[in-house]
């Protein structure tokens, strides 16, 4: 099975009063490289490997780190944060600007390459509840 990773932007922040307090530019406002509703879908193949070349520039270097490593994980098809979240597929974080942060959706996306992996995805059902989740 082949896998995918898509990280969605689902909303940007600001928090005005650390920008005045800590910021060279205390008007900046909200990050100006990332939109809510901005897509970005990730393959790594012979032919194409956006994890290693860092999405050519397509990406916010800060951002990157703070979430390559679930995007390595669902690259590779591990389960990104096992018994965390509702769906052991998905991750929602932050890239790490306090003043003015972005909250990512990184969703793993399995490609069945075969009948039996088909029907293997089909049965699979990935959803945690409460009582699975780990609270540390």
């Amino acid at each position: 099975m082949k896998h995918e990773c898509r990280i969605t932007v689902l909303e940007t922040k600001c928090f005005a009063e650390y920008q005045e307090r800590y910021l060279a530019d205390p008007h900046s406002g909200p990050c100006s490289f990332f939109k809510p509703g901005d897509t970005f879908l990730l393959r790594r193949t012979p032919q194409q490997d956006d994890f290693y070349h860092l999405m050519n520039g397509k990406f916010c270097g800060e951002a990157w780190d703070a979430v390559s490593r679930y995007v390595y994980t669902a690259l590779q098809g591990g389960s990104i944060m096992k018994r965390w979240t509702n769906d052991d597929r998905v991750m929602i974080a932050c890239c790490n600007d306090g003043a003015r942060p972005v909250i990512f959706k990184i969703e793993r996306i399995d490609v069945p390459e075969t009948d039996e992996e088909r029907e293997w995805l089909e049965r699979q059902g990935f959803t945690n509840t409460a009582e699975d989740a780990y609270t540390g």
